[in-house]
């Protein structure tokens, strides 16, 4: 198990002001350069974002990981659901850009709420023949 929190890797603080990804758009959209992380301040947080989304995937790479199990709504880690960049709390269904980032590298990437889906893929990908 390896555990990266993509933000502080980025540079950010904690605690730090919320941030979501700008126009609704999903962490690919930011990853392309066609959206920004913006925080509550107003501040654009792009760059810290996109450096620990690359930050996970070098040490997603280094330790051989395969998966990866995040934290939904986070506009970093959300795998299955973001907030829509209004700070109102309306959720779309999106990808954080660390969820991003490390799908598009190939890794299968599950939710807090997808533990179980996460052990059996991954008792799977261990070849242990798991339901």
């Amino acid at each position: 198990m390896v555990a990266v929190c993509p933000e502080v890797d980025g540079g950010l603080p904690t605690p730090r002001p919320p941030a979501e990804i700008s126009r609704g758009g999903g962490g690919s959209l930011v990853l392309e350069g066609q959206a920004q992380v913006i925080d509550m301040a107003g501040r654009d947080v792009t760059p810290s974002f996109v450096m620990g989304a690359d930050h996970a995937l070098a040490v997603a790479r280094a330790g051989g990981v395969r998966i990866a199990v995040l934290k939904d709504g986070s506009p970093s880690c959300g795998a299955s659901y973001i907030y829509d960049g209004s700070f109102t709390g309306r959720r779309i269904p999106a990808a954080g850009v660390t969820a991003a980032r490390l799908r598009d590298a190939g890794l299968r990437v599950f939710s807090e709420a997808q533990l179980e889906e996460a052990a059996i893929h991954l008792a799977r990908l261990e070849g242990e023949g798991a339901v």
